[in-house]
């Protein structure tokens, strides 16, 4: 496969995250969708939860994983793939490569959280732990390159298949839920929300993304006009702290209709009520989508709106359940 995004373009778009999902099938969980009455009273709309922290390794990531993987070549397969992760990308990479038999490793900042990296060793790939920051991740990969030229890098998000494959989520939400009128995704590095809006647009549907305010750069990069750096990693939305691509930002620039930023308390709120009436377990990064749509109730007034659930890794021994979760060190 080999596209690049395009306004005006989205039946090719879709056809592409079409054969993705196709090829992904045998692998994925279709994954649930779920409502709840106090949540749409809540809101004044109509809510449909795409609940991927139900996903293989509790994250969308799976998708994009394995979809990278299949499209690698004989020989590429062989020599195995490495990335850089601090939790879900790693854990969807090494499982993917458990079940089609290739190779992986995957460098984690010594930082990351310990059930996301505990999640990545399940799956018996090669974890090798560098120091937090930019720096150490571009000399790591670095490294193995020279090492072994014939292995392949797979990153993320900012990737064609990786965007593909992330899209397959929301693909699968408008076939089950076609009368829908807007789309919200989390944005991180922007495969996710990428994806989607492939996808919503191709139905002309209106495409949202949430953002924590303590890790803005998507909304900033909007607002520049081109990508700027992740900020200091404040949030407790661990999963979103990446900055946009060189592939994902034009796709977010040109095709979401707004991004809504939250606070850590709006985050809070939202993770816990998704707890308490959808009965699943999401991650703060995925509890953003509710937190934007209750604050920003005049702009989802009485539509039918489709909610992106990223991931549900969450370290639920960390929580204290007697005081606010800001008290975590995370």
């Amino acid at each position: 496969m080999n596209w690049q995004y395009a306004a005006g373009q989205e039946a090719l778009q879709l056809d592409c995250i079409n054969r993705a999902q196709q090829l992904i099938a045998p692998y994925v969980v279709h994954t649930p969708v779920l409502q709840n009455a106090h949540l749409d009273e809540l809101a004044g709309a109509q809510l449909f939860f795409k609940c991927e922290n139900l996903q293989r390794t509790g994250a969308f990531k799976f998708r994009g994983a394995c979809h990278a993987l299949l499209q690698l070549p004989k020989e590429v397969r062989e020599a195995g793939v490495y990335t850089v992760s601090s939790g879900n990308h790693g854990a969807a990479l090494a499982c993917a490569g458990q079940l089609l038999n290739i190779k992986v490793r995957v460098a984690v900042p010594s930082s990351g959280s310990a059930v996301k990296k505990a999640n990545i060793a399940r799956y018996a790939a090669d974890i090798v732990e560098i120091e937090p920051g930019m720096a150490a991740r571009e000399a790591i990969v670095a490294q193995w390159q020279q090492e072994d030229p014939e292995a392949r890098f797979i990153p993320p998000y900012n990737h064609e298949h990786i965007i593909a494959g992330q899209g397959t989520a929301a693909l699968e939400l408008i076939k089950e839920q076609p009368h829908l009128n807007s789309l919200i995704a989390p944005v991180g590095g922007g495969g996710l929300l990428s994806g989607t809006i492939m996808v919503g647009h191709s139905q002309s549907m209106a495409i949202y993304a949430a953002e924590p305010e303590l890790a803005d750069d998507a909304w900033a990069s909007l607002e520049q006009g081109q990508i700027q750096p992740a900020r200091e990693p404040k949030t407790i939305c661990d999963g979103l702290l990446t900055s946009l691509g060189d592939k994902t930002f034009p796709i977010i620039r040109d095709g979401v209709d707004k991004i809504i930023r939250v606070s850590e308390q709006q985050v809070i709120e939202a993770m816990q009520l998704i707890w308490q009436e959808l009965k699943v377990i999401v991650e703060p990064s995925s509890a953003t989508v509710l937190a934007a749509v209750l604050a920003q109730p005049a702009l989802f007034q009485k539509q039918n709106i489709g909610l992106l659930l990223s991931g549900g890794n969450l370290d639920i021994t960390r929580v204290p359940w007697n005081s606010s979760i800001l008290e975590l060190e995370l």
